[in-house]
Formats: C-alpha cells, structure tokens, sequence
C-alpha cells in the first residue's frame, strides 16, 4: 500500500509520456531549450548545494565545538530559516529590491532557506561523535585544520552528505522561488507548459528528465555512503569534546553569524512587518487570515497523519529486516518524491476522476498527495528511530510469548515515538509549506495561507500577501523549534 501510493504518479507519467510515442519524445528532448535547461538546472543545484555545506558545516561548528558566546540562540537562529518556504523569502527580497530577479538571485534565495537542512544532522553528528580520534589526531601533532578536515569531517560524512542530498533534491523541485524571481529551471518550464496548455508532452518529457537526474543524484549519494567510512561511540559514557578557543576570533564569528541570520531572516521579517499593516486594515482581510489559517492547520494534520500511518511499517520494516527487498522498496518510495508538486498533483486529479472518483475534490486526495511527496521523510524518521531501540526487547518479549502485534504495541511503537514525533513534525512543515500541489488537489473554495500568498503575489499585491506569509512562518517554526531540538544540540550538554 505504501509503495502503491509513491508509484500513482509515476506510473501516471509513464503512461502518458509513452502515448507521445519515441518519435515525439526525441524530439522534445533532442533540443538546445533541454540542454540549457539542464545545465542550468544543475548549476542552480550545485551552486547551492555548495553555498549551504559552507554556510551548514561552518555554522554547526561554531555553535557545537567551540566557546562561541550564545550557542543556544545561534543555534536557533540557524534552524530557523526551515521555517521560511522559498517562495515567501523570494517575495520579501524582489519587493524590497527592485530589479531583484534572475539565476543569481535564486541562488541566494535557496541558500539562505535551505542551509539548515545541512546545519540540523552536521551539528547533531557534531554533538554525538567520539572526540577520541580527533585528540589522537591532535596528540600526534596534527593542527585543528588538518584534524577537522583530516577526521571530523569523516566522523561526519554521512550527515555531510545526507544534508547535501536534501538540499540538492530541494532545488531541483523547487517552483515557488524560480517562478518569483524570474529564473527559467525544469520545474518553472513544466509549470508554464501545464498551466498554458500549449505543450503537455514537452511538459511530460522535462519531467522524465527531471526525474532521471534525481535518480542520478540519489544513485551517487548511496555510492558515496558505501565507500565513506563512519565513526561510531561504541560503548561507555559519551564524553564531550573539548570547545576550541576562538580568542580573537570569537566576536567575528558572532557577527559573521549575525549577519547570516540577517540575511536569512532579517529581510523576510523586516519586508513582511512593514507591509502586513498595510494588507491586513482593509475590512475583512484578519477573518479572510483566520481562514486560510485553519485550513493549513487541518490540511497539514490530514497529510502528516496519512503520511505517518502510510510509512510507519515500511519504516520499521526496512530497520528490522534489512535486505535487498527492503532497499528496493525504500528506494521505490523515493521515485514520487523526485516529481514536482505540479506532476504529483496532475497525477492525482488523473487518478481520483478515472479511478477513485469519491475522493475527488476531499480534503483526503490533497492527504494523498502530500504522502506521494513527502512519504521519504516520514520512513527515514521512523526507520531512524526503530534502528536506534535495542531488538533484544522485541526478542525478549516474543521469547515470552507474546504474539507480533502484542510486541508492537507494547514494545516497538514505545521506543519508536521519538522518531515518529520527529517524522511528523518534518512532514507537517513540509505540509504547510507545499505549493503547487495544493493548488491543484485543494478541494474547491479552500484557501490556504499558501495559496493566499501565491494569488496575491502574483498581481504584486505585496501588502495584501503580507500576512498570510507572516503567518504562515510562524506556524512553520513551531515544528522547526521541535526538529532543533530532537538534534540534541539545544542541550544543556551542549551549552557546555
């Protein structure tokens, strides 16, 4: 059932891309327009990739392994931006900036919002890691670089990498903050080709293609992670590692990260304070807020429910039976996410007409589509969580006669919670944040403070977008806050 639900959109693709016929197909993708789209697609992906590993690895040391004054707020500070969809940090920059568009623009904009999907699992590897190798390093007359880049680094590598995938799939299927400022990548070309009508089989083939480059990059990532080495704290008492010294260095570390949070917050706070005033004094704009509000609220809980339901036995399947079958399975549910929101929730409408017409325009096939693209989420959280607990328990309650679902409910799903509370909380922001999908899967007459926000400012009505962004970033931060400190690293261990 699990995999079923990834499979709907995909196999919705296939189909009708094979109706174009080769023919047709070779010559959508034969074209100097793929070309260039894809290098640029791929430009915009690395260029960010790299920006967020600089800005992610270099934050999260600060904050974790050194005296840095504040570590705590910094530390939230630099989670935060998680908080703030692209397309919200895109509108406060291009309307506080004339002129403020094109690939550069972009790629500041997706850095600024995505470096924390590194900063979060760097700084919780960090704040786990054994320092016995690093004082090894050190003892054996190797400098603080040299055992940084030399063992930290390795310690880390799977977290490194790990956050470095959530960035790069984050910018390939990125549409809010490409369509704002004005930057030609796949999903903005698929987006105008479905949304006019003129060219759904060119459509269809950027979105073949921007599948297969996501399969690319997931295949790398895997290879990377076989070949990289990882450290782990076997046993005893995890100690801390010891704080390096900024000396003169501290009070600039402070304002370099200052002025990161600035660009990363400040402008969206301070573009959004100073127009929400004016968009909410018109009569009726707070009831119309209220609104859109309440019907994120629910419509975030159905598709984090759905979600969670949906991945908790793939998710403890692939941790308590690992195997070829299991990896396939995993990777199978991987394939929706490689899709924009647009092909998901194409698919969806294709689906819910010809094959589950009772669900057609319910709040339960919008449900579908959020678990359709965020289902990786919520199995990672919940294999993650599972891998952790101890299976003599299980072993041991079984050896006592206990059937399965006995051993499930009283054993596993205990010690699972952390890992399924984390799990809903990405997916409920990811959720609230969730744009094209919800504009087409969205029963008819419910807005959303995304939704809002995207009618608005697409006429320029800048005031008027005003507070549903507001809003909609301080729901966000709620289940930020939570994710910062399920890492560990807001501890008063890590304060130390």
């Amino acid at each position: 059932m699990t995999v079923a639900v990834a499979l709907v959109p995909v196999v919705y693709l296939g189909v009708r891309t094979a109706e174009a016929g080769w023919a047709r197909i070779a010559e959508e993708l034969l074209t100097v327009r793929v070309a260039w789209l894809a290098l640029r697609t791929l430009g915009l992906a690395a260029l960010v990739t790299a920006g967020c590993l600089v800005l992610g690895v270099g934050s999260a040391f600060l904050v974790v392994r050194t005296d840095l004054p504040a570590r705590r707020a910094f530390a939230i500070l630099a989670a935060l931006p998680l908080a703030v969809p692209t397309y919200i940090a895109a509108f406060a920059w291009r309307s506080t900036l004339d002129g403020f568009e094109g690939f550069w623009a972009a790629a500041l904009v997706l850095t600024l919002c995505s470096y924390p999907y590194v900063f979060l699992p760097v700084a919780a590897a960090l704040n786990g890691t054994d320092p016995a190798q690093e004082e090894v390093a050190r003892s054996l007359g190797r400098s603080a670089w040299r055992t940084f880049t030399g063992v930290t680094l390795r310690q880390i590598r799977p977290a490194l990498t790990g956050g470095a995938l959530l960035v790069a799939l984050y910018v390939l299927s990125d549409f809010g903050a490409v369509s704002i400022v004005r930057t030609d990548t796949f999903t903005r070309a698929i987006f105008v080709a479905f949304d006019l009508g003129f060219d759904r089989t060119g459509a269809l083939v950027l979105s073949s293609v921007l599948v297969m480059l996501t399969m690319l990059i997931l295949a790398g990532e895997t290879a990377s992670r076989r070949r990289g080495a990882r450290y782990a704290h076997l046993g005893g008492v995890r100690r801390v590692p010891a704080r390096l010294n900024l000396a003169r260095m501290r009070w600039p570390a402070v304002l370099m990260l200052v002025a990161l949070a600035g660009l990363s917050l400040g402008v969206t706070a301070v573009s959004l304070t100073h127009r929400m005033i004016q968009g909410a004094s018109r009569p009726g704009a707070w009831a119309e807020v209220a609104a859109a509000m309440g019907n994120s609220l629910s419509l975030s809980l159905a598709g984090a429910a759905l979600t969670m339901l949906l991945a908790l036995p793939l998710g403890l399947l692939s941790a308590k039976a690992p195997g070829p079958s299991t990896t396939l399975l995993d990777r199978l549910a991987y394939l929706s996410h490689a899709l924009p929101g647009l092909v998901i929730g194409l698919s969806l409408v294709s689906f819910g007409v010809t094959l589950a017409y009772p669900l057609y325009q319910t709040t339960w096939l919008l449900a579908l589509g959020y678990a359709a693209l965020f289902l990786p989420l919520a199995v990672t959280a919940v294999a993650g969580a599972a891998a952790q607990a101890p299976s003599i328990l299980d072993d041991v309650a079984r050896s006592m006669g206990k059937g399965p679902l006995v051993v499930l409910r009283t054993v596993t799903l205990p010690l699972t919670l952390p890992g399924i509370g984390a799990g809903a909380a990405l997916v409920f922001l990811t959720c609230m944040k969730e744009l094209p999908a919800t504009l087409l899967l969205r029963p008819t007459g419910t807005d959303t403070l995304a939704t809002e926000l995207w009618t608005h400012t697409t006429v320029a009505a800048y005031a008027a977008a005003a507070p549903y962004a507001a809003l909609l970033v301080v729901l966000s931060s709620v289940p930020t806050w939570l994710l910062t400190a399920r890492t560990g690293i807001l501890t008063r261990e890590s304060s130390k």
